[in-house]
């Protein structure tokens, strides 16, 4: 049985858009509160009945995530242009040596606004 498993993590940062044109509300300092999906995929082992522990997910991204909450992002290394797009995919690279499984991260921004990567090659 394949299946997918995600946990949700939250972090409060600040951050600006330097790429984005002057005058955009976003180049502008600004803050949000982040939600992020961490989703491992795979083969359920039948001897065990599951995947992973939820707990080995929380384990991984808890401290990536201690590095975001209550910074400015542009101060963060590799993301000084912390765009929900590059937010993912360097999470992405703090995570996948350290989580088996990895197949997405989703940021969300916003309630109406998410980045969905599924890794470099897009698949997972």
């Amino acid at each position: 049985m394949f299946v997918r498993l995600a946990r949700t993590f939250t972090f409060e940062a600040a951050h600006f858009l330097p790429t984005f044109p002057e005058g955009h509300k976003c180049r502008r300092l600004h803050g949000h509160s982040f939600a992020v999906d961490v989703v491992v995929a795979g083969e359920v082992d039948p001897a065990r009945g599951y995947l992973v522990d939820y707990g080995e997910i929380k384990a991984a991204a808890e401290p990536v995530i201690a590095r975001l909450d209550h910074y400015l992002l542009n101060d963060v290394p590799g993301l000084e242009n912390p765009t929900s797009e590059r937010i993912a995919a360097w999470l992405w690279e703090q995570l996948e040596a350290g989580l088996p499984g990895l197949s997405e991260i989703v940021v969300r921004e916003t309630c109406t606004s998410r980045c969905e990567y599924r890794g470099p090659r897009g698949g997972g």
